[in-house]
């Protein structure tokens, strides 16, 4: 190495050397500094440094709120109600090409006046926007429907148009990727087919328009669009159900069921469809509204057509739409949906069943279905693990608790199948329970173990009373209470205890209240007797049990 780079490399060194003492030299003094400073108490710290501002708390101002969000909406639905009228009403009067170009022009105008809007104002203009866009839907559709309008003599042009028409309203609302729109333009195009008589056509119109609202579902997971077109979807059926002349007037009354039924399943398939392609992305609420929304509109509207059209197929109407919540849970299942709208499948689909055998069976078979219903409901849940189907069919157990007045005889024996449907859904669902960890389940199995236990109780005491001669009720009631203890001590339960209890508590009161001066002497001593020596054995048992844990 040349004796020009040593020194340079000398001069590097020392320069970092340089700089290595001045470093620490800087740094003891700031360790002095920090050690002689007097600690400051934390309050005067605190005020010291003056706190940073919070970001200020966003209060929704109720009277702005109903000024901007809500008659923004009511005033385009007057709106496009009143535009529809003026169309139903008065343009007959014009000309074919006026009464064409009127209506379209009209419904152009306002799509640009909320287009212009938009630009200050852009949800309000969008209100506006979308009223245009239904306006337009229903100049199309009474084209055909309205009589004193109609242009256009083919229906099946009718339906082309239309369908292009709602085709048009989905892809402006998804390029603008605008919710409002859809929903603007879809829930007015829906309502505003219902001003005039509702025949096929309307149905098929209507069903397009739902098709549309299920588009944005799959695609962009809106929920108030689709939900507000299942509500008018069926609300539409509701009225042509009332008007029982609008569809196939002077068919038979099996054609008109099986059309009117056909509009439903259809109407449920799709929503189905749509709810189950993407379970996984949709909320939970979401998800429950759409399946309960969709179940409820198909039973009760369903089952109102039936039973006026073709009462003798109600019960397989019940048990067909049973069969489809079984399915829709298997498939909700298949497409990995959460646990609690699979649930909610199969709860329907056995609460659908259970409301459809009063219209089959009666009396004392009747009471033997709900009980075999519920029972197999509450087994199910247990190996299923879903508390809802547990709750569904301790609920149907119950129905057939109540509805063992019905019979005029043989109640002892289904008191008896009551008591053991009761005592084997409870003693299962704790076997569930006690293998997953105690957070899972918790209140809930409590919950459930109180009402099947009571459940339990009350069918021992009627089955008790139905044994028993009337004049020795209460004596018939310490047996139960007795019966409910050694049912409890035998499971190691105490909830059939607590029932026991309660159930013995009810005896003592009456024995005091009503048999010490209303039985017979004979009766009377058996009562006394019999119950003090329950009620001693009873006792004991207790002694005992306390003794040997102290």
């Amino acid at each position: 190495m040349a004796e020009g780079d040593g020194q340079d490399l000398r001069d590097v060194v020392r320069r970092l050397e340089e700089t290595v003492s001045r470093l620490e030299t800087r740094i003891e003094h700031l360790e002095t500094a920090a050690r002689t400073q007097p600690a400051l108490p934390r309050q005067s710290t605190e005020q010291a440094a003056p706190p940073a501002p919070e970001p200020a708390k966003e209060t929704r101002d109720l009277e702005a709120h109903l000024g901007t969000y809500w008659l923004s909406r009511a005033g385009i639905v007057a709106l496009i109600l009143g535009f529809s009228f003026l169309i139903i009403y008065h343009f007959g009067e014009l000309g074919v090409l006026v009464r064409v170009g009127a209506g379209y022009l009209l419904s152009a105008g306002l799509a640009a006046l909320g287009l212009w809007l938009s630009r200050r104002h852009e949800l309000f203009g969008r209100i506006v926007f979308g009223g245009g866009l239904a306006l337009a839907y229903f100049v199309t559709y009474a084209l055909h429907f309205v009589p004193a309008v109609r242009v256009i003599q083919s229906e099946t042009l009718a339906l082309v148009l239309l369908a292009l028409n709602v085709v048009g309203i989905v892809l402006i609302a998804q390029r603008m990727q605008s919710e409002t729109v859809a929903g603007i333009a879809l829930f007015l195009g829906l309502h505003t087919g219902m001003l005039s008589d509702i025949t096929l056509f309307t149905l098929m119109s209507t069903t397009m328009l739902a098709g549309g609202a299920l588009f944005f579902l799959v695609k962009n997971r809106w929920v108030i669009v689709p939900l507000s077109s299942l509500v008018a979807v069926y609300s539409t059926h509701v009225v042509w159900a009332m008007r029982t002349g609008a569809i196939a007037p002077g068919q038979p009354d099996s054609e008109r069921l099986a059309l009117s039924l056909s509009f439903l399943a259809l109407y449920y398939v799709l929503f189905s469809v749509a709810l189950l392609v993407h379970p996984r992305e949709l909320s939970k609420r979401a998800s429950l509204s759409f399946a309960l929304l969709n179940w409820v509109g198909l039973l009760t509207l369903g089952a109102v057509e039936v039973a006026r059209w073709g009462e003798p197929h109600l019960f397989a109407f019940f048990a067909t739409v049973a069969l489809a919540q079984g399915a829709g849970a298997a498939v909700a299942w298949w497409r990995g949906a959460s646990p609690m709208l699979v649930q909610a499948y199969l709860a329907t689909s056995v609460l659908t069943l259970a409301l459809g055998m009063p219209s089959h069976y009666e009396d004392t078979s009747l009471v033997r279905a709900w009980t075999a219903v519920g029972l197999v409901a509450g087994l199910a849940g247990r190996v299923l693990g879903a508390g809802a189907l547990r709750v569904v069919g301790v609920l149907i157990l119950y129905v057939a608790l109540g509805a063992t007045w019905l019979p005029p005889s043989g109640r002892a024996f289904l008191y008896a199948a009551l008591l053991v449907s009761f005592t084997l859904v409870e003693r299962l669902s704790v076997a569930r329970s006690e293998r997953l960890p105690p957070p899972v389940e918790g209140s809930r199995r409590t919950a459930l173990q109180l009402f099947c236990t009571a459940g339990a109780g009350l069918a021992l005491l009627w089955l008790v009373g139905e044994l028993m001669p009337k004049e020795l009720t209460t004596l018939g009631w310490g047996v139960a209470a007795f019966g409910m203890f050694a049912l409890g001590f035998a499971v190691r339960e105490r909830w059939y205890r607590f029932v026991g209890l309660a159930v013995l508590a009810f005896t003592l009161g009456r024995l005091m209240l009503i048999d010490l001066a209303g039985l017979p002497p004979d009766q009377r001593i058996l009562t006394f007797i019999l119950l003090g020596v329950m009620l001693l054995a009873v006792s004991y048992v207790y002694t005992r049990l306390r003794g040997n844990r102290t």
